[in-house]
């Protein structure tokens, strides 16, 4: 039997339930600006897998590289989700979450 598809469907299911509450906590703290970090780690990832010479690994890691590029998406619908009040925001950047309503609201 070949369990490959199990396994890699498997790491890319974990891969999407470590990115996801990362971006929110990330866009929490950091607020979108650190997008970049989504950016630097996909693509370091991206190269790790073309680099490794096992196939099953090189698949999980080019899948959990693709999550990490996915995540720069997410970074910015998670503060338009904040905005809208679908998600807490941070106390500390009150001021920033108001001048982007106003922006929305004089659009």
């Amino acid at each position: 039997m070949n369990f490959s598809g199990i396994i890699v469907g498997a790491a890319v299911f974990l891969s999407i339930g470590i990115c996801h509450p990362l971006v929110i906590k990330m866009e929490y703290e950091l607020g979108r600006k650190s997008w970049w970090i989504w950016l630097v780690a996909g693509l370091v990832i991206l190269g790790l897998s073309i680099i490794v010479r096992n196939q099953i690994v090189s698949i999980i890691l080019g899948g959990f590289a693709f999550c990490c590029l996915w995540g720069i998406h997410e970074m910015f619908l998670q503060e338009k989700r904040v905005l809208k009040g679908w998600f807490p925001e941070n106390p500390k950047r009150h001021q920033y979450y108001e001048e982007k309503r106003r922006e929305m609201k004089s659009k």
